[in-house]
């Protein structure tokens, strides 16, 4: 598949009639199955979830005429180029460095302390935000971010990506600050 093939109206109607020759029926399942693949690459840490799912749906469309005699449920197709999209995705693990000497607890603290300097420095909305969205729990934390979303008259896609662009400038702060904090490699030698 090219990478910038786009999923256009012909595409979606290909697509929309391989799911079921019922077009209302259709749209329920790929509107279902979408949010399927949203939820499988949240649940698998992916911060671009939106993306790599918009990325196996276009995967699939491209396939549509191939997979015209396909039986079975058609959803689990989705899902198994899903499974592949993510092992594309998913970075190669770096070993955890070896743990300081020094108490974790300390290294705790520090840490909630540069996360509030970092939350200080975002703007008001910005912190309002990113502390509002990631209140409560299970289905209330859901209800939560849909009232959200309607509050600032946008939709959930877009409060996800504002979310992600504010998650990576607190991010970026709490790693510039441990970066000033870390001792240099004279500091530690002096006080060796």
């Amino acid at each position: 598949m090219k990478k910038d093939w786009n999923l256009t109206q012909e595409a979606l109607d290909a697509l929309l009639a391989w799911l079921d020759s019922d077009r209302e029926k259709a749209g329920e399942k790929y509107a279902l199955i979408q949010l399927r693949l949203i939820r499988f690459f949240v649940s698998r840490c992916c911060l671009d979830a939106e993306n790599q799912a918009d990325k196996v749906i276009n995967i699939v469309t491209n396939k549509v005429k191939e997979l015209a005699n396909y039986e079975g449920d058609k959803a689990l197709y989705f899902y198994g180029v899903a499974k592949k999209v993510f092992l594309e995705y998913r970075p190669p693990k770096i070993p955890d460095p070896p743990p300081d000497s020094t108490d974790n607890e300390n290294d705790t603290e520090e840490e909630f302390a540069r996360l509030d300097e970092c939350l200080e420095e975002l703007s008001h909305d910005d912190r309002w935000l990113i502390l509002s969205y990631h209140q409560d729990e299970k289905q209330a934390k859901i209800q939560n971010r849909k009232r959200l979303a309607r509050q600032l008259d946008i939709t959930m896609n877009a409060l996800r990506i504002r979310i992600t662009r504010t998650l990576k400038q607190l991010r970026r702060c709490m790693e510039n600050d441990l970066e000033e904090s870390r001792p240099t490699e004279t500091e530690k030698a002096q006080n060796a």
